[in-house]
């Protein structure tokens, strides 16, 4: 249990730094800008100081469109000093989704980068409350200047005199299945999660340099590029582009971080980047995986090529960061790792009852980095927050080692003849052959029975065929039970996925059945 005083505000995380004597040190690289952890302090408390002044107030709502540079956290922080909510949002979407989350959060001011003043004055176009428009990065047109504001702005500016519980924050959920929704995050939230993860897996220190390819406005990110650094008293680089392998190890390689944080798609589009291996990584210590499953083919790969493992983990948008991980030295390349010190996880079957070893069910886990409720959704917050217990939606085993293993999104298992195959166990599979470069598997209905279906990328060179589709079909039933290879497979140039790289296999789903029906004989079904 970590204590907190009933009083607690979360932007004390950058407090802790000056107390230490930090403030000359460099808390934000970026593009080669260097911020200090006293500058970043005076940029948080200035902000803070003139979002007041504007007359936001405290538990009002500030939507944060930003990329990764300097203004995120300080607007983040600053927002939360002042005692009012910061919501970072995906900064890849259209301006009716960011209406959505302007109407939806009722969000009293805007942050948002100059490159997307643009598509945030057409989100607002017609709205008719008051919403207070700041522009960071460029230049503000008819709206506010961050600049100006932090020019105008007090450098000493005392945090809100908020309860350890009261909200903090908000992220929403990736939408892939409907309306994004608004998880609502305490002020502790943050600090379990740097005293759990960040302590006792990372084992972060003030010498480490952080490194993210995953953006900040996704709770991974967040972590990874802010508050784990800011809590150890590291330093943070910073990358406002898009996580392009040829950027993230051009970055990485000039910057020398000590830990550097991606998701599956991204090191396996590194790993296939022409000259790859000839990038210096050697500063980095570990690499960390989430968002998705990260295959042990990938993880082999990566750790011949470059020399360090990724210590894979699964967390969510709900607990903010990873709750089950590899730690360092203790990696099952292909699992999730076991739980993450500080939080407890269970595996139960469709009737809430415990399953066995090996047995798969559905991920329950239980921690204090949990969202309160989702914002204006009583439902979905009754089906999520079972007490102390989170309902993941994911469907995993545990080993006898207490290792869990990813099988796939609860409403992505596939349920072949009566039998439950894994889509995950399927495409990792796939993705061990030498022909293929990526590969998603879903449950279609053919002939009013459920089979499989593999949407397979081949590596450049390899042509698709016939031939190739058995070869790959043999390939599966002489590694899987024989009930799990692809029924069908379909050759595409890419795969739809999330920001943060998770396969949208509902949409593969909506896709028209094959043409052919499936064979009647036995033999050719198993």
């Amino acid at each position: 249990m970590i204590e907190l005083p009933e009083r607690y505000n979360a932007s004390v995380l950058l407090d802790r730094n000056l107390e230490a004597g930090r403030a000359e040190k460099v808390a934000i690289f970026c593009e080669g800008e260097e911020v200090t952890y006293g500058e970043l302090a005076r940029r948080v408390n200035r902000f803070a100081d003139a979002l007041g002044e504007l007359g936001v107030r405290q538990e009002e709502r500030v939507l944060l469109f930003l990329n990764d540079t300097p203004a995120f956290p300080v607007a983040f922080f600053g927002a939360i000093r002042l005692g009012a909510v910061p919501i970072p949002v995906n900064t890849l979407l259209r301006a009716d989704e960011y209406r959505f989350f302007v109407e939806n959060s009722r969000a009293r001011a805007v942050v948002c980068d100059a490159a997307h003043h643009d598509t945030m004055r057409e989100a607002l176009r017609g709205y008719g409350e008051r919403v207070d428009v700041i522009v960071a990065n460029g230049d503000a047109g008819e709206a506010h200047s961050m600049q100006a504001l932090l020019d105008s702005g007090r450098d000493e500016f005392s945090p809100a005199d908020t309860h350890r519980d009261d909200m903090a924050f908000w992220l929403y959920s990736s939408g892939s299945t409907g309306k994004p929704k608004g998880a609502v995050h305490l002020q502790h939230d943050i600090i379990f999660t740097c005293e759990t993860y960040a302590k006792n897996i990372l084992k972060a220190t003030e010498e480490d340099k952080f490194f993210s390819a995953s953006k900040l406005f996704h709770a991974y990110g967040l972590g990874n590029g802010v508050t784990f650094p800011y809590w150890a008293g590291a330093t943070s680089v910073l990358y406002p582009g898009r996580p392009l392998p040829a950027e993230i190890l051009r970055v990485a390689q000039e910057t020398r971080p000590t830990l550097f944080f991606a998701v599956p798609t991204l090191y396996n589009a590194i790993l296939n980047h022409e000259g790859a291996g000839d990038y210096d990584l050697s500063s980095v210590r570990n690499g960390v995986s989430a968002a998705e499953s990260l295959p042990a083919s990938i993880w082999r790969r990566w750790k011949d090529m470059f020399g360090f493992e990724i210590l894979d983990g699964i967390g969510s948008t709900e607990m903010l960061h990873i709750f089950i991980s590899n730690a360092p030295g203790e990696v099952k390349p292909g699992s999730s790792g076991r739980p993450v010190p500080g939080y407890e996880a269970k595996v139960l079957d469709e009737d809430e009852r415990p399953v066995g070893t090996d047995e798969a069910g559905n991920l329950y886990v239980k921690g204090d980095s949990a969202a309160a409720f989702y914002w204006r959704s009583h439902e979905k917050t009754k089906a999520t927050m079972r007490g102390e217990w989170l309902f993941a939606g994911d469907w995993y085993r545990v080993d006898k080692d207490g290792y869990y293993w990813y099988e796939g999104r609860a409403d992505d298992m596939i349920k072949v003849s009566g039998l439950w195959v894994s889509p995950v166990e399927v495409e990792a599979t796939l993705g061990e052959h030498e022909k293929v470069l990526e590969a998603a598997a879903v449950g279609i209905e053919v002939d009013g029975l459920t089979r499989i279906r593999a949407h397979i990328i081949l590596k450049e060179g390899v042509e698709p065929s016939d031939d190739l589709t058995t070869e790959l079909q043999n390939w599966c039933k002489s590694k899987l039970k024989r009930y799990q290879f692809p029924h069908f497979v379909e050759y595409v140039d890419e795969l739809p996925k999330t920001v943060t790289g998770k396969i949208q296999r509902f949409k593969l789903r909506a896709e028209p059945e094959p043409r052919a029906t499936v064979p009647k004989q036995a033999d050719e079904l198993a």
